[in-house]
C-alpha cells in the first residue's frame, strides 16, 4: 500500500511497536496477508475504525492519532485485527439526534459534543434509533467510553442492528475528530 502524507497508520505485530509492521494509508478489507496479531498501533494522521474479523466485520476500534502500545490501550478483547478503514471526518459541527425508540420515535435528544454518561442527560440506557446529522460519532456500549464500540457516520439508524449492535444499550457517545 501506498503512504499518504495525509491519512496513514503504521499496525505492529508485537507490543510495543515491534516486530513486522504494515504501514496503511487507505482501507483495507483483508490484513490477514500481512500479519497474524497486531498489538500495538501508531496513528500518525486521520481517524480509522479497526475491525476483529476481515470485510470489516466484529468489534469494532476507533482510533485517532496517537500511540496505542498494547491491544489493550484501544480497548481491544484481544490481537486480532482483520481489517481496518479511514474513518472519513469533516471539520466543522458535529450533530447527532438519538431516540428511545425504533424509527425515530420517542423521547428524543440531540448532542453536538461528546458525552461520557448519556444516562445523565436522557435518563434511557437504550438507544433504538438516531440520525447522524453532522460527523461522525462513536457508541459506546459503558459510561466513560468503555466497553463495546461503534462506529456511526452520516445517515440514518431506523434500528439499533442498523450500526451493527447486539442490543441498544448506549453508555457514553463520542464525536469524532481529526486532531
Amino acid at each position: 500500500m501506498l503512504i499518504s502524507e495525509y491519512n496513514w497508520h503504521k499496525l505492529f505485530e508485537k507490543p510495543n511497536f515491534e516486530g513486522t509492521v504494515m504501514e496503511c494509508s487507505s482501507d483495507c478489507p483483508d490484513l490477514s496477508t500481512h500479519f497474524n496479531r497486531c498489538n500495538s498501533i501508531r496513528v500518525d494522521s486521520g481517524a480509522w475504525v479497526l475491525y476483529e474479523r476481515p470485510n470489516y466485520m466484529g468489534n469494532q476500534y476507533v482510533l485517532t492519532r496517537g500511540e496505542y502500545p498494547e491491544y489493550q490501550r484501544w480497548m481491544g478483547y484481544s490481537d486480532s485485527i482483520r481489517s481496518c478503514r479511514l474513518i472519513r471526518t469533516s471539520p466543522g459541527a458535529h450533530r447527532i439526534r438519538i431516540y428511545e425508540r425504533p424509527d425515530f420515535s420517542g423521547q428524543m435528544l440531540e448532542l453536538t459534543e461528546d458525552n461520557p454518561s448519556l444516562m445523565d442527560r436522557f435518563s434511557h440506557r437504550e438507544v433504538h434509533s438516531c440520525n447522524v446529522l453532522d460527523g461522525a460519532w462513536v457508541f459506546f456500549e459503558h459510561p466513560n467510553y468503555r466497553g463495546h464500540q461503534y462506529l456511526l457516520e452520516k445517515g440514518e439508524y431506523r434500528r439499533f442492528t442498523d450500526w451493527n449492535a447486539l442490543h441498544p444499550t448506549v453508555g457514553s457517545i463520542r464525536c469524532i475528530r481529526d486532531y
